[in-house]
C-alpha cells in the first residue's frame, strides 16, 4: 500500500512539473497582431515591474465616457535598452498610446508606441523607432 501511495504521489509530482509550462503565456497570443489602435489618454499609474511595466491611462471615448485602458510592454531589462524609464511616464502625462488590442475587445493592449502632447517619441518593443534622430533602437534578439 505505501509503495502505491508512493508511486500515485511521484506521477502526480511528475506530470505538474511537465504541465506547468502549459499554463505560461506566451508573448502576442492574446492580440491581435495585425491590427493596433490608437487612444488618447491621461497616465493614471505606470507600473515598472517584472514580468512586464504596466501602464494605465483613462481614455474619454466617442460618447463622452472614460474608460479605463490597461496597456503593457517587456520587461525594464528590455525596456532600458530602448530608451524608456522608470520616470518615462507618470500620472497627469496626456499621451496618445498606439498598441496591438486584445482579441476579446476588452479595453487592453500591448504597447507599440507612445507619443506626448510635445510630440516627443517612445517606441514599443513591437515597432521599434525608425534609425534617425538618435531615437532609440530595440536590442537585437538572438
Amino acid at each position: 500500500m505505501k509503495v502505491k501511495l508512493q508511486m500515485i504521489l511521484a506521477l502526480g509530482v511528475g506530470a505538474s512539473i511537465f504541465s506547468a509550462p502549459l499554463f505560461a503565456h506566451h508573448g502576442t497570443a492574446a492580440y491581435e497582431t495585425e491590427k493596433k489602435v490608437t487612444v488618447k489618454g491621461t497616465v493614471t499609474d505606470w507600473h515598472w515591474s517584472n514580468p512586464h511595466c504596466v501602464l494605465q491611462l483613462d481614455v474619454t471615448d466617442e460618447s463622452g465616457h472614460v474608460v479605463h485602458w490597461v496597456e503593457e510592454t517587456e520587461n525594464p531589462s528590455t525596456m532600458t535598452r530602448i530608451g524608456w524609464t522608470e520616470k518615462s511616464l507618470k500620472p497627469g502625462d496626456q499621451i496618445t498610446v498606439t498598441a496591438l488590442p486584445l482579441k476579446n475587445g476588452k479595453p487592453v493592449g500591448r504597447i507599440t508606441e507612445v507619443v506626448f502632447q510635445n510630440g516627443q517619441r517612445l517606441a514599443g518593443i513591437h515597432d521599434p523607432a525608425p534609425n534617425d534622430a538618435g531615437a532609440p533602437q530595440p536590442y537585437p534578439k538572438q
